[in-house]
């Protein structure tokens, strides 16, 4: 049988309130003024812990990152005490001392079967604390403390049990207070891992795209690089013609990866070839694209650039809900080397999410 700590801890305080029910009936060597009140009184004791360790409540509600997984709540422990029951123990905690010892004469209220209520109490408040009711239980530990010195003063009460009543409630709460904390602890450690590994996964994936990249731009780059080494940079018109459009495809790669396909690519190469300056800068919002969103993003994008005539090219990704990517042309409108006008606007919608 699989053994849980809410089944341990149940186990062990049904066995600790039997055994002190049964030395409340040990009556040797006392005497009993009304047997039947302390049988009874006995009786309603058992039934008050089987209602405080049986009946259900609802979990203990999560915060700052908990969970009902705690040890000491929800499925794997006790969850919280209902009310109606709290009530009940307090009445318990209030009547079962005083009609416990108003049952015996007064030369046996001091006795060890006299005595029982006081840790009989005080284990139905370590319970009702491990419930998660610290203020009942430090309110029934109250009453049970005002009874016990109402009938057998300061000092007896404190030998004959009160004090240790006391620090079982206190020990139950500093061992709930460690508990959540180490819960806690763990759950923070369980996500810290987990961003860790989130993290490790997209440094692979960056470092696996930076290496396409290289190999890509090795590719484009590498024979024109040969070439000028060769001709210790004495290029000819062609080879610097040639040398330019290589470096702009590197920028490319470099900067706008993911805007890029063998299409758009092949439409920029030859917008250069023509004359034309192009930028093309990935600044996000891509990201959350499928393939095929991308794909179509793509066809536009190199549609655009096949029809325009501009000068001067700038290609931009946007984080615009509505855009995905923005088309600039600008062309020489004047006399002035450096006065041009906007003669291309294009803006590649974003996909629609139904």
């Amino acid at each position: 049988m699989k053994m849980t700590v809410r089944g341990i801890l149940t186990a062990l305080a049904t066995a600790f309130a039997v055994y002190l029910a049964a030395r409340s009936l040990v009556w040797a060597g006392g005497v009993v003024d009304h047997p039947m009140l302390a049988v009874a009184v006995t009786g309603v004791y058992l039934v008050v812990v089987i209602l405080s360790l049986y009946v259900e409540g609802r979990p203990v509600a999560a915060h700052d990152g908990e969970s009902d997984g705690m040890l000491t709540a929800g499925r794997r422990g006790p969850t919280r005490m209902p009310a109606w029951v709290c009530i009940v123990v307090l009445l318990a905690s209030a009547v079962i001392p005083n009609t416990a010892a108003a049952a015996l004469a007064l030369e046996s209220r001091a006795t060890s079967f006299g005595t029982w209520y006081v840790g009989a109490i005080g284990l139905l408040m370590m319970v009702t604390m491990v419930r998660r009711r610290p203020w009942v239980a430090w309110a029934g530990i109250v009453i049970l403390a005002v009874s016990t010195i109402a009938w057998l003063g300061l000092l007896p009460a404190l030998t004959l049990g009160l004090i240790g009543s006391s620090m079982w409630v206190l020990a139950a709460q500093l061992l709930l207070m460690s508990m959540d904390r180490a819960a806690l602890d763990a759950a923070r450690l369980s996500e810290l891992q987990r961003a860790a590994s989130a993290w490790r996964a997209a440094q692979q994936g960056r470092q696996r795209e930076r290496r396409i990249q290289v190999q890509r731009a090795l590719a484009v780059a590498g024979p024109i690089l040969s070439r000028a080494i060769e001709q210790v940079g004495l290029l000819d018109e062609r080879e610097r013609t040639e040398a330019r459009i290589a470096e702009g495809q590197l920028r490319d790669e470099l900067r706008g990866a993911r805007l890029l396909d063998d299409g758009v690519r092949a439409e920029l190469d030859a917008a250069r070839r023509r004359g034309a300056t192009v930028s093309v800068l990935d600044e996000g919002g891509l990201e959350g694209l499928s393939d095929a969103e991308l794909q179509r993003i793509r066809a536009e994008l190199a549609a655009a650039v096949h029809d325009a005539v501009s000068q001067r090219l700038y290609i931009r990704s946007s984080t615009h809900p509505e855009i995905a990517v923005t088309v600039v042309g600008r062309s020489a409108a004047g006399t002035l080397p450096d006065e041009d006008s906007v003669d291309l606007w294009r803006e590649i919608a974003r996909p629609a999410r139904g």
